[in-house]
């Protein structure tokens, strides 16, 4: 065997160890922040739920509204054969208002508040599921990736085994058998490239529709970020920050709220009114007044919509609980995927250690005639099964390691430090929580609000 060859075949092991990954320039290569990004601004996942945020907001400006009058202006012309046809008419404006409730409006826009808190959470949590479905996309394409340059690795070896294999045929030193073994395997080869091509565009579909874009050269993922150094604090980050959580305990707030608005419904209530009205000749007909109303007995009605709104809290609160002990499970899962995928990776690395000696002593062997290309063959694919659980290993274990940052509620815009700016729910909110009309200087506030979001 020459000196050349020898290097040739050095060089070979050495880029299957490798990889065989052809990293894209730095300048070119879309990063995994690249993907969160697109992924949070053009998720139509999101724009649906800043939608329902944006009606749940709408909802305390309606509660809002009843603390106000209403005023209203009618018009009236009537005809009867009574009055022999008599045309008579009139017009008169009219305004009520709610004096006194005994709490049950104000206790609705408090409950309808801790509403619109439990639906930002919602959207939270729907943030962290594009961002996180984006990671596992972006995890997805780059093993795709590898493992696709590993099965072309793969083919081109076993091709120059093939030809080795029927050269030493020509000359007989092998027998026919081994030169039909060398052509099963790349056969075999074909056929897992053919797979890993397959697979590689699956992910790529799956990528367009997680980030909005098909992949363009992604790099290399970055470092993994900082988690707490036990389950415990982990478990403990989760209780405290988990969207899923405070929506649950905010949706306790709001039912808690709805049962003393069930027992303020039982109280008296004070109305004014007032109308203003003219008839037909001028006379005037106006007239103003305040009602007390007590409800006395309702059927029963008032006793049940207590009883349901004690009920819907009770509900609640086990719904907290229930909401706590599975994001606390979830952590302890993904925690435990972590720590498999680690110790994956550091057998997998051994494994390719020791599957690339095996390959070059049985390369070694063969040019001895103490191996045949079977066994070179299969110390080939050894070390290229290696090198693949490897790569199925790290992109596992980017995916349990943000998988367990999404269940401690940290996968966010925010704590990724992606650097852009984010929806802002105070910004709609503050512009309709006390119901401005159209004309006002709120009204035209929040045209401008809506005018920026793109919706009008």
């Amino acid at each position: 065997m020459s000196m050349f060859a020898g290097l040739k075949r050095r060089a070979t092991v050495l880029a299957i160890s490798a990889g065989l990954v052809m990293t894209p320039a730095a300048g070119s290569a879309e990063t995994l922040a690249d993907a969160f990004i697109t992924a949070y601004r053009h998720s139509h996942i999101l724009d649906q739920q800043r939608a329902v945020l944006r009606a749940a907001d709408e909802d305390v400006a309606i509660a809002y509204s009843s603390l106000r009058p209403v005023i209203s202006f009618t018009a009236a012309a009537s005809s009867s054969a009574l009055a022999r046809h008599h045309l008579s008419g009139s017009v008169a404006l009219a305004a009520e208002m709610t004096l006194y409730d005994s709490g049950v409006t104000r206790l609705s826009v408090e409950g309808l508040k801790e509403a619109v808190l439990a639906t930002r959470e919602a959207l939270m949590n729907y943030e962290q599921q594009v961002l996180l479905a984006a990671l596992t996309a972006y995890m997805d394409v780059t093993e795709a990736s590898e493992t696709l340059a590993l099965e072309q690795s793969n083919v081109r070896l076993t091709t120059q085994q093939l030809r080795a294999a029927r050269d030493r045929f020509e000359v007989g030193e092998v027998t026919r058998t081994e030169v039909a073994q060398a052509e099963a395997q790349l056969a075999a080869a074909k056929s897992s490239l053919a797979a890993a091509a397959g697979t590689l565009e699956v992910a790529r579909e799956s990528y367009r529709v997680a980030v909005g874009s098909y992949p363009k050269g992604l790099a290399p993922p970055p470092a993994l970020p900082k988690i707490p150094a036990s389950l415990d604090a982990a478990q403990a980050v989760a209780v405290r920050t988990h969207p899923l959580i405070r929506q649950a305990q905010h949706q306790v707030a709001a039912a808690e709220l709805a049962v003393k608005q069930a027992e303020a419904a039982m109280k008296f209530s004070v109305n004014a009114s007032a109308s203003l009205k003219f008839d037909h000749d001028g006379n005037d007909e106006s007239s103003y007044g305040v009602a007390m109303t007590q409800p006395l007995y309702g059927g029963g009605k008032f006793s049940a919509l207590k009883r349901k709104a004690q009920a819907n809290r009770d509900s609640s609160r086990a719904a907290l609980l229930s909401t706590t002990h599975n994001v606390q499970q979830l952590v302890g899962v993904y925690w435990a995927n972590l720590r498999v995928a680690n110790a994956q990776l550091l057998a997998t690395d051994q494994q390719i250690r020791a599957a690339n000696v095996a390959y070059r002593g049985v390369q070694e062997e063969q040019q001895l005639g103490a191996a045949t290309t079977l066994d070179v063959l299969d110390a080939l694919q050894d070390l290229l099964d290696a090198r693949s659980t490897r790569i199925s290993a790290r992109s596992g274990q980017y995916v349990a390691l943000y998988s367990l940052l999404s269940a401690m509620g940290l996968m966010t815009v925010e704590h990724l430090r992606l650097g852009i700016q984010t929806y802002d729910p105070a910004a709609y909110y503050n512009a309709v929580k006390s119901a401005p009309a159209g004309l006002s200087k709120q009204g035209q506030q929040l045209d401008r609000v809506l005018e920026r979001l793109g919706k009008e």
